[in-house]
């Protein structure tokens, strides 16, 4: 198990800016933010209630699954809940996460124990935990409210998706707008107690968040720029096999014609579903007989 500890002067500075900021921080993963694979990502806090809701669930699946091939790092608490759902979308679809501890790293006391496996994938993937905590220290009530300070403060805003009037999310909602961030809400049913406090959160001035364009408004992407980096994100993991076929494309080839050159290494059946694939993932198109990539 690989520890790693970060003094304060060595904090981004978005974390030094907070006024109570921890002294060190203990990293178990990636040092992210000395890696330069994270030196252009944007950090966006997702939060939200223990208990959480087929609706909440369905809300984190679609706002996560459309942040795909942008540079975002989810950043959540590894609870219970929305916590818990943000870390596996994130690595579902293959975007950065960080989750913010209230116990110390060790698997020994990694707070839910049912989600040590979780913490283990996050850490696989690229991303990290972090904690201000002693390496065997036992998470205890007063350590989670302590921990969202960090969340709130290394983001540029926090998303809620579901919390009751009396859930720990809505202090993080508040630390993050005494530390000058953004707080963003997603709407819930008027029948759910689990929609109280993002309503409330609203009514005191919250940004709305009702589909992924606006939360992408919200981090300051415009819909080119978000399209651009996803692009590029997508032909960056193509196959080769993928790969032969964009340069043979080119500025525009007929479907026809793509089919009988690469049908020489590959099976007509292979060029078909590798033409699909592509049209799916939105990197070429076909219009007027012609198969163009999408720029």
């Amino acid at each position: 198990m690989n520890i790693s500890t970060i003094t304060h002067n060595l904090f981004p500075p978005l974390l030094q800016e907070i006024y109570d900021p921890p002294e060190d921080l203990s990293i178990r993963g990636v040092d992210f933010w000395n890696s330069p694979k994270y030196e252009n990502t944007t950090f966006l806090t997702v939060v939200g209630t223990r208990h959480a809701t087929t609706y909440g669930k369905e809300v984190v699946n679609k706002l996560v699954s459309d942040l795909q091939g942008l540079d975002i790092c989810l950043v959540s608490g590894l609870a219970y809940g929305i916590d818990t759902e943000v870390h596996k979308a994130a690595l579902e679809y293959n975007l950065k996460t960080i989750a913010v501890l209230g116990s110390g790293l060790h698997d020994s006391v990694l707070y839910p124990k049912v989600n040590v496996r979780l913490a283990h994938a996050i850490i696989e993937s690229g991303g990290a935990l972090i904690s201000e905590s002693d390496t065997y220290f036992q998470a205890q009530t007063w350590s989670f409210p302590k921990r969202n300070r960090i969340m709130a403060g290394m983001s540029e805003a926090t998303l809620v998706i579901e919390a009751s009037l009396e859930s720990g999310t809505l202090v993080t909602a508040h630390l993050a707008l005494d530390y000058n961030r953004e707080v963003l809400a997603v709407p819930g049913s008027i029948f759910s107690s689990q929609s109280k406090g993002v309503h409330y959160l609203l009514k005191e001035g919250a940004t709305c968040i009702e589909h992924s364009k606006d939360l992408l408004y919200a981090l300051g992407f415009s819909e080119e720029e978000s399209t651009e980096q996803k692009l590029e994100t997508s032909v960056a993991n193509l196959s080769r096999e993928e790969q032969l076929m964009l340069e043979e494309i080119n500025d525009g080839i007929s479907k026809e014609a793509l089919i009988q050159k690469l049908s020489t290494t590959q099976s007509i059946s292979q060029v078909v579903v590798c033409i699909s694939k592509l049209e799916i993932e939105n990197i070429i198109k076909e219009e007027g007989g012609y198969i163009r990539k999408v720029h």
